[in-house]
């Protein structure tokens, strides 16, 4: 009777008696209770001899040479002294849950590295049953940081759903661990992570790093009232590609309907005047040295990017504002109507473009982070719960020591 002896280790106070072969290629193995030890209370950990009843428990073990294996397990309720009628302990079940604990650790094993749905077809088990095991999970490994050492923050969102809907990501800018994912983008939504972070913590922030934001920065504002805000680089000259050099770019095209090759020349030129200069190739900068030779509201407007992008690197906050005040005259007197909206429109923004001079702070760890964040999506062909989700976000991003 070696084998139950043998296979009594997998299983602490249980020894194997029967094995039956189930009709979709699985196994059921039928254990029983060894005398010794004495089953211990849940409640106390005391071993106790009088039983008051058994039942018989159906689990999930892990597979067997590619069977599935459930064993059928004679579960003791006990009359313990101290805590009267208590189920037994019986340290290899995984809870209420009709899985071993080995069977829940692989399952937690495998969604670190594919998706809730392949690994509820590879088990044969529920997707509901695989994802509340990754859940639980999650909810044990992702730890808050030290909130007192936090001193600078990035903010920014990402798309949740399509139709517009958004979610807004929280990092340390020092650590790059995402602090805190919350649905919505607006200051109602963003107002809970102030909350999560508590007014102490929120009074030793330094700066916060967004893109032009206002409810973001109102928030931020409000709530901290040491931090400055520092408006992001990538997104306001991209806001300037959009909104003024496309438009100045329609401008001039519809300007020379009658001369048909300037006029293509100039509609195909969008890339060439958005794209960093660094990035274009010989023929590139041939071509773009050209066109705006020829074209003085495009020559005008492309050194206005340029220089825009010049206010983030002034090595003084001084110099960042007198930065600031040549561009936004040179802007006003360019008499291009769509450089002359922007500039105002941008002005209340000045104070977040002027403060990058003392927190050289951008949220391209946000840009990396929000790459990441659709690959977790794409993989999951989206997510029903966005609690999940989110923890799924703060699992990849743990942040660095």
């Amino acid at each position: 009777m070696a084998e139950p002896k043998v296979l009594s280790l997998f299983w602490e106070g249980f020894e194997l008696h029967d094995v039956h072969e189930l009709s979709d290629e699985g196994l059921l193995l039928v254990l029983r209770a060894q005398a010794e030890p004495l089953p211990r209370c849940s409640g106390c950990g005391q071993g106790c001899a009088r039983i008051h009843e058994t039942t018989l428990r159906r689990v999930r073990e892990r597979d067997l040479l590619g069977r599935r294996v459930w064993l059928d397990v004679p579960v003791r309720r006990v009359c313990c002294p101290r805590c009267g009628v208590r189920i037994e302990h019986i340290p290899w079940l995984a809870g209420r849950r009709a899985l071993t604990a080995a069977m829940v650790r692989h399952v937690e094993a495998l969604v670190r590295l594919l998706p809730v749905r392949q690994v509820a077809e590879l088990l044969g088990l529920h997707w509901d049953t695989v994802k509340a095991i990754d859940k639980q999970r999650l909810h044990r490994e992702v730890t808050d940081p030290d909130r007192s050492r936090l001193r600078r923050l990035i903010m920014d969102e990402f798309a949740l759903y399509k139709g517009h809907r958004y979610a807004t990501v929280v990092a340390c800018a020092d650590t790059r661990q995402v602090l805190w994912v919350g649905e919505g983008r607006s200051r109602e939504a963003i107002r809970p992570f102030f909350a999560w972070l508590g007014a102490a913590a929120c009074a030793r922030i330094e700066a916060v790093a967004m893109d032009m934001n206002t409810a973001m920065d109102l928030e931020v504002q409000r709530h901290c009232p040491n931090a400055a805000v520092v408006y992001d680089l990538f997104h306001v000259v991209a806001k300037f590609g959009r909104e003024v050099i496309d438009r100045v770019r329609v401008d001039q095209a519809n300007r020379l309907r009658t001369d048909k090759p300037a006029r293509r020349a100039i509609k195909q030129s969008r890339w060439l005047l958005l794209r960093h200069r660094d990035n274009l190739t010989d023929a590139q900068a041939v071509t773009l040295d050209d066109l705006l030779a020829a074209n003085q509201p495009l020559f005008t407007t492309y050194l206005l990017k340029e220089q825009l992008k010049a206010l983030w690197y002034a090595p003084s906050p001084r110099a960042a504002k007198r930065r600031w005040n040549q561009w936004y005259r040179m802007a006003l007197d360019s008499g291009i109507a769509p450089v002359i909206a922007f500039a105002r429109r941008l002005e209340k923004y000045a104070h977040g473009i002027i403060a990058s001079a003392r927190h050289r702070l951008n949220t391209s760890v946000l840009e990396g982070i929000n790459n990441r964040i659709k690959v977790i999506k794409r993989m999951a062909y989206g997510y029903r719960d966005s609690n999940y989700f989110f923890l799924k976000i703060r699992a990849a991003f743990p942040g660095k020591t």
